[in-house]
């Protein structure tokens, strides 16, 4: 499995890790369970490449799970950071930088008047739903199978992510009456949400979703869904939340909605907006952020919310796209690059699906159409693991799980699209040998 590549040092690593540390990692999907054989350590970060502790390089298509929109070690976000903490690291009080960040991003993001900076996504989707509930007065929340939200308790229900990685079907710890007024459906099915409402309309506070899911492998809305959801909502008084997590100044500057041009009436978002640093936020029209304390009712507090130095990298990162937009670059280079993973799968004789929109892209070893979790799941997980180490021993580096989207950089190249390509090519052909 590991053939030329160097592993003597990561695989030292991650025996000690696996000594202090749960399973030898800090988050799940970096055990590579799914794709079996031992995770890589990391030394450094470089515009569109890895290289770790054994000295190998690759072609980075996971970018720390999406923040990285112009590649590692951005220069003028290192210089934020580092002009920012010779200033002090942490305040625990306001700064005019967050006050300037926030006017930036409701001046992006088209359905946010008002927003609140905390430090992960998990705690804006978990903050958004506390504030749909408190708004609305409502208790239930409808979410759908394959999406992952974080790893609060009440949206574990159904998750994608490591959830769906791990083949878990929810986790251990969270009561069942903690998840009982959290409503899972399928993806894309319309019809089961109106039929949903009819019954439960009138307890339901909010639909929340990834516009575009990342969590089960890349997976689009199909034409409507959105318009859909907006729709229903809109007619029984509830709110719809877009978890734009990953999706915020991903697929637009303005995110999913600007694309779509679906406006939800809460917002999450991380990532991208912390330029690589742990930030996040949650936004919406003033009336309903206005329930938020000190204002309102609905309590959220973090002491590291809105830290000078994820501030600083956000603001970098921002003004970057904001200076050089590079969306249409990532998306004709991406949409060559799937298309060429399908001509080499079908050279190869390969089944395979590849879901692409702008800078997000998953191949699925399956021959059918993907659009929800179930189509999801019925690619082959160890084929893609067969071929996710082909790749690595031609030093590119796909997400280590078959139900995680891959994020592109506009750090890439045109001769690393090139490379990735070539790569692909060569590794549907070892599948075969």
């Amino acid at each position: 499995m590991s053939g030329s590549l160097r592993r003597e040092k990561s695989e030292a690593l991650y025996a000690a890790a696996q000594a202090v540390i749960p399973g030898g990692v800090n988050s799940p999907v970096r055990a590579f369970k799914s794709v079996g054989g031992g995770p890589i350590f990391i030394e450094r970060g470089e515009g569109a490449y890895l290289f770790d502790v054994d000295g190998n390089r690759y072609l980075d298509f996971v970018g720390s799970w999406g923040p990285l929109i112009f590649g590692h070690a951005e220069p003028s976000i290192v210089a934020a950071v580092t002009e920012a903490a010779a200033r002090g690291t942490s305040f625990g009080a306001s700064t005019e930088a967050e006050v300037r960040f926030a006017e930036e991003i409701i001046a992006a993001v088209p359905s946010v008047e008002k927003v609140r900076l905390v430090s992960s996504g998990t705690e804006a989707t978990m903050s958004a739903i506390r504030v749909a509930r408190g708004y609305t007065g409502r208790s239930k929340v409808v979410k759908f199978e394959g999406c992952y939200h974080g790893h609060s308790d009440a949206l574990l229900s159904k998750s994608g992510s490591g959830i769906a990685t791990l083949g878990l079907p929810d986790s251990a710890g969270v009561p069942a009456r903690v998840t009982a007024d959290t409503l899972t459906l399928p993806f894309n099915d319309l019809d089961a949400v109106a039929r949903l409402f009819e019954i439960d309309g009138g307890d339901i506070a909010c639909i929340a979703l990834e516009p575009v899911v990342g969590n089960m492998g890349c997976v689009l809305p199909k034409p409507g869904y959105l318009e859909g959801l907006r729709e229903i909502t809109r007619r029984h008084g509830a709110l719809l939340l877009f978890d734009e997590v990953m999706t915020g100044f991903r697929l637009a500057y303005g995110g999913a909605q600007e694309r779509f041009g679906v406006l939800p009436d809460i917002t999450a978002l991380g990532k991208i907006v912390g330029g690589g640093m742990p930030l996040a936020a949650y936004g919406a029209r003033a009336e309903i952020m206005d329930v938020v304390a000190p204002l309102g009712p609905v309590y959220q507090a973090g002491t590291l919310s809105g830290n000078p130095l994820a501030v600083a990298a956000g603001r970098a990162q921002l003004a970057r796209l904001r200076a050089e937009p590079p969306y249409d670059y990532l998306e004709e280079q991406v949409t060559g690059l799937a298309e060429s993973f399908r001509e080499s799968a079908a050279t190869a004789d390969i089944a395979v699906t590849v879901n692409q929109i702008g800078s997000m892209i998953t191949v699925f070893f399956t021959d059918r159409p993907v659009y929800d979790y179930e189509t999801a799941k019925t690619s082959d997980a160890a084929r893609y693991g067969r071929w996710f180490w082909a790749l690595m021993e031609r030093g590119v580096y796909m997400p280590p799980s078959q139900f995680e989207s891959a994020f592109i950089s506009a750090a890439f190249t045109p001769a690393d699209f090139a490379r990735a390509k070539e790569a692909a090519r060569e590794a549907f052909a070892a599948l075969t040998d």
